[in-house]
């Protein structure tokens, strides 16, 4: 075996020189395997996808009417979400896809850029809800299978994100309160699983609480549909603090937990509590402590509620540490339970910045490729499918939760791969001593055991 000597002469003092048959100079690149596979471990995706008749479904339930992009939607839809599955972020990133042999693992014909991007333009806000409906099923059918919670409780846990945009001809994409341009959608996702349950995009000068109520309305009937039949909780921070989210949660029979917004009555009930009520809690800064009291929010027609606070003192030196002997975190909640773990639940529902981290950088959310704001509510959806289809293969493939993206992909997705057959029976090759190999055939093996339950 050729291995690095030293370079003589004392010029070349602690510098070394390969043998030349080691130079990368010498190796040569030809781009002309016809079997070579982009992404072979997509096929686990792929398969889940398969046994659970995704691309039927897009087949079945979005209708494009007569727009130029309406024909073999199963077929785009499953080659843009194979795409951002493997790290595409924009349209042109799915030709990938088409070298090789690729599409003999993905189960679907593998449509170029420029056909996709006619399909994303077909898109109206009402097609767009097509897609709500796909994912929906999507869900039930998954959670049947095998993934879902069952008569477990369920907690849900809603947040708005802006999505940047730096161009002047992306319609909605606007200046909203953070003074970013972008859009504002709405997700709501499964605590614990991070699946996306529900989305919906919009313009960037939304405020977080617009169109909530409606929005959870939807969340918990979609839940509700796909068979999770345990008591159901709400987690949501100040920008959903309104009496339609709460009185949503109560015709749903859903109980909530909402950061409150401070104002003067609410600093007057806070001020009002014992000294001697505080209990203090472990926090990653000294002195936090929570007492609870009781509240009425929203007006005179709204029931009391369970008010717990925390207080933290500041960091010492900090220029609040100038003015206030605490800060204060309020939330209102019609849970029962202790308070030290109401308030602990409660601070958990900062995972759902997980969430939608991995649908920003795990998928496509980060781009919105399209100067239509239906065919970039459709890419929404799209890639929240292919988000919650990374989380199924997942769960049902390994019994994990909480994997990233990068890391199914780095350890499975992106695998190099080779198609050969013999005798007509397809053989795909992935390389020797990968070091999840076990884990992959462990889904592999899963997944192909699953039956669509309608």
């Amino acid at each position: 075996m050729a291995v690095a000597t030293p370079a003589s002469g004392p010029e070349s003092e602690g510098t070394f020189s390969m043998r030349s048959s080691h130079s990368l100079d010498r190796l040569n690149v030809i781009f002309d395997d016809e079997h070579a596979v982009a992404g072979a471990g997509l096929m686990l995706p792929a398969t889940l996808a398969q046994h659970l008749g995704l691309r039927e479904l897009f087949d079945e339930r979005v209708d494009l009417g007569d727009n130029p992009g309406r024909a073999n939607v199963g077929h785009k839809a499953m080659t843009l979400i194979h795409s951002a599955l493997a790290d595409g972020d924009c349209i042109d990133d799915a030709d990938a896809l088409r070298a090789g042999e690729t599409a003999s693992v993905l189960g679907h014909d593998v449509l170029a850029p420029s056909t996709l991007g006619t399909f994303l333009r077909s898109f109206s806000w009402g097609h767009a809800r097509q897609l709500d409906n796909v994912a929906g099923e999507l869900l039930a059918r998954a959670w049947r299978a095998g993934a879902g919670p069952g008569d477990a409780p369920v907690t849900i846990d809603v947040d708005s994100t802006i999505c940047e945009t730096y161009g002047l001809a992306k319609h909605g994409g606007v200046f909203g309160h953070t003074r970013v341009r972008g859009y504002h959608p709405l997700v709501s996702v499964m605590a614990g699983t991070g699946d996306v349950v529900h989305s919906r995009l919009r313009g960037g000068n939304a405020n977080s609480g617009r169109g909530a109520a409606s929005f959870l309305t939807e969340t918990f009937n979609r839940v509700r549909a796909a068979g999770a039949t345990g008591p159901m909780t709400l987690r949501a921070d100040s920008g959903f603090y309104t009496h339609k989210v709460t009185d949503a949660c109560r015709r749903a029979d859903v109980r909530f937990s909402v950061t409150v917004k401070l104002n003067k009555a609410l600093h007057k009930t806070i001020a009002a509590i014992a000294d001697d009520a505080w209990t203090p809690i472990p926090y990653f800064l000294d002195g936090a402590d929570v007492a609870e009291t009781t509240y009425r929010p929203f007006g005179n027609n709204q029931p009391d509620v369970r008010l717990i606070v925390r207080r933290v003192r500041p960091t010492p030196g900090s220029q609040l540490a100038l003015f206030a002997e605490f800060s204060y975190h309020a939330f209102i909640t019609d849970r029962p339970g202790a308070t030290l773990e109401i308030e602990a639940d409660h601070r958990r529902h900062a995972e759902v910045e997980n969430a939608i981290r991995d649908l920003k950088y795990g998928v496509g959310l980060n781009h919105l490729p399209s100067g239509r704001f239906g065919a970039n509510a459709a890419w929404l959806g799209l890639n929240v499918i292919a988000h919650n289809l990374a989380r199924f293969v997942e769960r049902i493939g390994l019994g994990e939760q909480l994997v990233t993206h990068k890391t199914m992909r780095r350890r499975y997705f992106n695998l190099p791969g080779r198609l050969t057959r013999s005798a007509r029976t397809p053989t795909l090759h992935l390389p020797a001593r990968w070091p999840w190999r076990e884990q992959f055939d462990t889904m592999l093996a899963n997944l192909r055991a699953v039956v669509l339950v309608t």
